[in-house]
């Protein structure tokens, strides 16, 4: 019997045959029916202030649970959590596993040192979407609350399935071109309807780390500013500074550069952040 499976969870689409993982490392085909291999195993869990995800306007003062797990659907050669976000589970030396209730009890148990919720980031929470879900439900009947951090490469159905549970969401946007998104792995329509229907329910901020010859143009940054714009020009972008890592060691982003990129997306929008200067 053929029990090939397809995952429908983001644009790859991966067709799994018995036992086979997809690209992001993470989801597996388990007699046919395709499941998240690291559902509450996590690589990381710790108290960061809200800023750091980045959101600059979402409760700023706060503190977050942030938890990670491994596993990403892109392959950004500048990568900042490489030593995650590229391993198999066999890759980990150390996986703390952590149902959402655990999860949750360990948030409420952070509130008296400043802790508002969970945020899923540090890998790409969505390709265990299941595990936020589940945890995002139990953090809301708890009375917290819940951030994404997400690089938007997801189909609509898995963002409308977590949408009722989350109350922020930060979303890099790569690039603003299609050629060089296929060539992180991605797919830029996907991460535009991402955007577009992620901001109708809750609040969103978006990044774009600028890394040198790749996505440094003057002219794309104008149109990327420009369609953030239309859909809401109080929408934040956090323009972000690259640093030599994983596969990529050209120098650090111009400083210089970034006030330029900063001063052509402020003609058009009205929050506009430099990060990691």
């Amino acid at each position: 019997m053929n029990t090939d499976a397809v995952c429908n969870v983001c644009p790859h689409h991966c067709r799994l045959q018995e036992g086979a993982y997809g690209i992001c490392h993470a989801r597996k085909n388990v007699d046919g029916r395709i499941i998240s291999d690291n559902y509450g195993l996590l690589t990381s869990i710790m108290l960061d202030p809200i800023e750091k995800k980045p959101l600059s306007f979402f409760h700023p003062g706060s503190f977050i649970l942030s938890v990670g797990s491994y596993g990403c659907n892109l392959s950004c050669p500048f990568c900042q959590n490489y030593e995650i976000a590229t391993a198999t589970k066999e890759d980990m030396d150390r996986l703390y596993e952590v149902s959402p209730k655990n999860l949750c009890d360990i948030a409420l148990k952070a509130c008296p040192d400043g802790n508002i919720g969970v945020a899923y980031t540090y890998n790409e929470a969505l390709i265990s979407y299941e595990y936020v879900r589940d945890c995002a439900k139990l953090i809301h009947e708890a009375g917290m609350l819940n951030v994404l951090v997400t690089n938007g490469t997801a189909t609509v159905e898995v963002l409308e399935e977590l949408l009722p549970y989350i109350d922020a969401m930060n979303i890099d946007l790569k690039c603003f071109d299609a050629t060089t998104y296929k060539m992180l792995g991605g797919d830029f329509e996907t991460v535009k309807s991402f955007i577009i229907r992620a901001v109708k329910n809750c609040h969103v901020e978006l990044t774009t780390l600028i890394v040198p010859a790749l996505n440094d143009s003057l002219d794309k940054m104008e149109e990327e500013s420009e369609w953030i714009a239309d859909i809401d020009p109080d929408i934040p972008l956090h323009i972000t500074r690259y640093f030599p890592r994983y596969k990529m060691h050209e120098m650090p982003t111009d400083i210089t550069l970034l006030y330029k990129l900063k001063n052509i997306a402020e003609a058009h929008l009205n929050r506009v952040l430099l990060g990691n200067i």
